[in-house]
């Protein structure tokens, strides 16, 4: 009797979790992969066309980090190169005409100012993105802050 109530037991506990991971992997709420199960392989998207070079995008909150309005596939970023410098850093915005890199990327994270940018703000791509035309992929209904004067 000890030995059926301990199968049975076994089998409600093995179907209870294979009905839980069943409702947690779906929830009711489509991903960005759609309706593809996490061991589907969908086709890569196409690339999105980069905007052609132009002004600043304005920004829709406080410290919102700039949108990169131009190209930037091919550029280094690492260890021992950045490629985002040699035109926005301080040395050479005024020549290039591009935007300066923020004071607040020469703080450490305990507000010391260094004389370089600091490194938890070297990779800039953490933060910035290039912008591409393309059709947002959820629906938004975000309105910008009023008194950054975004329209």
């Amino acid at each position: 009797m000890k030995r059926l109530s301990y199968v049975v037991m076994v089998l409600g506990l093995a179907c209870t979790t294979t009905l839980h991971a069943q409702e947690v992997n779906s929830g009711g709420v489509e991903s960005l992969r759609g309706t593809a199960t996490l061991d589907e392989t969908k086709k890569a998207e196409t690339m999105k066309r980069v905007i052609k070079d132009k002004n600043p995008i304005a920004r829709n909150y406080v410290h919102q980090p700039p949108m990169v309005p131009h190209q930037t596939r091919g550029y280094r970023v690492d260890l021992n190169s950045n490629k985002c410098l040699t035109c926005h850093g301080w040395k050479y915005a005024a020549e290039t005409g591009a935007t300066k890199v923020s004071l607040t990327h020469f703080e450490t994270r305990d507000g010391k100012t260094l004389s370089d940018v600091s490194p938890r703000r070297y990779f800039c791509s953490q933060c910035h993105v290039t912008q591409a035309d393309a059709k947002p992929l959820v629906d938004n209904t975000f309105e910008p802050v009023e008194s950054l004067g975004n329209e």
